[in-house]
């Protein structure tokens, strides 16, 4: 849910912090805009001198005064020129540090965020944030300080230039610009409002490309392409007709200026004319104040400009702000402690857990102990929270109520880094990087040696399979693994975890997708795996738990029966009719 519309001056606050490593740049950088000014604002000056001369006493004016005062103006073309590269150079790569500095810290803040937070977002909101969004500050952070002070010290200057020559036309020229001020300032906030919702529709439109792509396999089973290309082109057509309306309030703010630019003229002409006729202003004044007042509506045409970059700047800034203003609810404690070195203990007590968007209860007062080195297997109906009680271990999700502890330490008051280098986890739905299979399996100890990742494929019983692959561990997996069958991601996800060697291992239903013959030798994998280390098993096939240390049944009431295979058949309660239904169907 988009956060409402924030004041600039607040943004501002926000984005003026990312300046202080590049104080030395920027400081600079005014520097030469100030010597650019300058520049620009002699030549009026040279005119005025050379026209009030030669009407005066034209015999005065020598052709060594003429070309010193040339030599004198080129040198300050110089000075400009070599004042514009660097500004052009060294300050754009300024907008761009700042730019890539954001960036990185809004992908580091992505980091730290739960799965509350990506479960409630799009991903192409996402992506659209900390990408496109800050695509248009590298050409903020670098014009709008210089902009705005070329514009003051042109101003100043062109006022005091201007009332010396003729107050009382200056005054008449300056009463306007404020009336200028306020006319656009309506269709200056109406720009900024449309550039936002811009911004906001080109995430929904990234979500729905997303969306579709990587669905594209049930799009075409289902052949409802004309299904996703009228979603997409109802999109394509709304964000357009977004676009026209920024296109209206942009016209209507230059035609504004472009109207109080020509009265400015028209002022100076009649007004200027008229004193000139009254001999209170000289040609050569009228000439140079003719200029300075194009070099004046020039800055303001030029800020006007500016106004679109600045407002899609502002609008880039906001959403970053409201990335970086998601909360994070999964943080380390102060005086959190590293968990080393630990047997495997795992308790809960009293805990209770709701999802926090909607509130419904999952988790109720559960208490439970796992013993270090246990195989402990969660079965129970689909809802009934067994996957929820896992996450809680590594912190995915902190309990509503109660505590866990590992080996007697309240998991809340030890860093996660830690915890969850403590904790593997194989889930069903296997997630590989796009990139080879070494790097896929050195993901869980980057920096690991070679021997070491070789190693864990073979204890993964993957090492087989892979030195088959056309370029063995440097084979190409494909976006999401898609070169791989199920069975071979699932192995290399294992392999990862051996690679890790975490204390406390977690399977969620890691083999029931997974055909007879993946399932077989994934199991003797994930056996190997679960030797001497405490083990939480969600089972779909319940033929799979049969040799655990102790069973699990848990629904939405609770822990509804607990016991090994044997004594839960013996019971005939609920686990015995999921084990008799299972094999039924499995017979059928």
């Amino acid at each position: 849910m988009e956060q409402k519309h924030q004041k600039t001056g607040t943004l501002l606050k926000r984005f003026v912090p990312y300046y202080k490593k590049y104080t030395g740049v920027m400081v600079m950088d005014l520097f030469c805009a100030a010597l650019t000014t300058i520049c620009e604002l002699v030549l009026p000056l040279i005119l005025r001198y050379i026209t009030n001369q030669g009407l005066q006493d034209l015999a005065a004016l020598s052709v060594r005064t003429v070309v010193m005062i040339g030599l004198l103006y080129f040198g300050l073309r110089i000075i400009d020129g070599l004042a514009s590269f660097y500004m052009a150079y060294t300050g754009h790569v300024m907008g761009a540090a700042i730019e890539t500095d954001m960036r990185e810290d809004a992908f580091a803040h992505l980091q730290k965020l739960s799965d509350n937070y990506f479960n409630n977002t799009k991903v192409g909101q996402i992506m659209s944030r900390i990408t496109s969004d800050l695509f248009d500050v590298t050409e903020f952070a670098h014009h709008c300080p210089e902009e705005f002070f070329i514009a003051f010290l042109k101003t100043v200057v062109s006022f005091i230039i201007l009332a010396g020559i003729n107050l009382p036309l200056t005054v008449i020229i300056f009463v306007l610009v404020p009336v200028m001020a306020v006319s656009c300032s309506y269709f200056n906030i109406q720009v900024r409002k449309a550039f936002k919702k811009q911004r906001n529709h080109i995430g929904e439109l990234n979500a729905r490309i997303e969306d579709s792509l990587l669905g594209n396999k049930v799009v075409r089973a289902f052949a409802n392409e004309d299904v996703e290309i009228e979603k997409f082109n109802h999109d394509n057509r709304v964000f357009f007709d977004i676009k026209k309306e920024t296109y209206k309030y942009m016209a209507a703010f230059q035609n504004t200026i472009r109207m109080f630019d020509g009265l400015m003229y028209v002022v100076v002409i009649v007004a200027g004319g008229i004193f000139m006729i009254k001999g209170l202003i000289g040609p050569g004044d009228l000439v140079a104040y003719t200029m300075y007042v194009t070099t004046l509506l020039a800055t303001i045409r030029r800020i006007i400009e500016f106004a679109e970059q600045f407002q899609k700047g502002m609008t880039g800034i906001e959403r970053f702000t409201e990335l970086m203003d998601a909360d994070i609810d999964i943080f380390d404690e102060e005086g959190a402690v590293e968990l080393n070195n630990i047997e495997g203990t795992i308790t809960f007590d009293h805990v209770s857990f709701e999802y926090p968007d909607d509130h419904n209860p999952v988790l109720s007062d559960i208490n439970l102990t796992v013993k270090p080195g246990e195989k402990l297997a969660l079965v129970g109906p689909s809802g009934g929270g067994k996957t929820t009680l896992c996450n809680l271990i590594p912190r995915f999700y902190d309990p509503t109520e109660g505590k866990i502890l590992i080996d007697g330490q309240d998991i809340k008051n030890v860093t996660l880094e830690s915890l969850r280098n403590s904790v593997g986890v194989v889930q069903q739905d296997v997630y590989l990087f796009s990139g080879t299979v070494y790097e896929n399996i050195e993901y869980g100890r980057p920096g690991a040696s070679r021997e070491e990742v070789l190693e864990a494929a073979k204890m993964a019983g993957a090492h087989e399979f892979i030195t088959g692959l056309k370029d063995g561990y440097d084979t190409y997996v494909g976006e999401r693994g898609v070169k791989l069958s199920g069975g071979q991601k699932q192995r290399i996800s294992i392999a990862r975890v051996f690679l890790k060697n975490p204390q406390v291992l977690i399977l969620d239903e890691a083999t029931s997708a997974l055909d007879n013959e993946s399932e077989h030798l994934v199991s003797q994998s994930l056996e190997r795996l679960a030797s001497g280390r405490t083990t939480l098993t969600i089972a779909h096939r319940l033929s799979t738990i049969q040799n655990a240390d102790r069973i699990l049944v848990l629904s939405g009431s609770g822990i509804e029966e607990e016991g090994n295979h044997e004594e839960l058949m013996s019971k005939q309660g609920i686990y015995y009719q999921l084990y008799t239904s299972a094999n039924m169907a499995e017979e059928e």
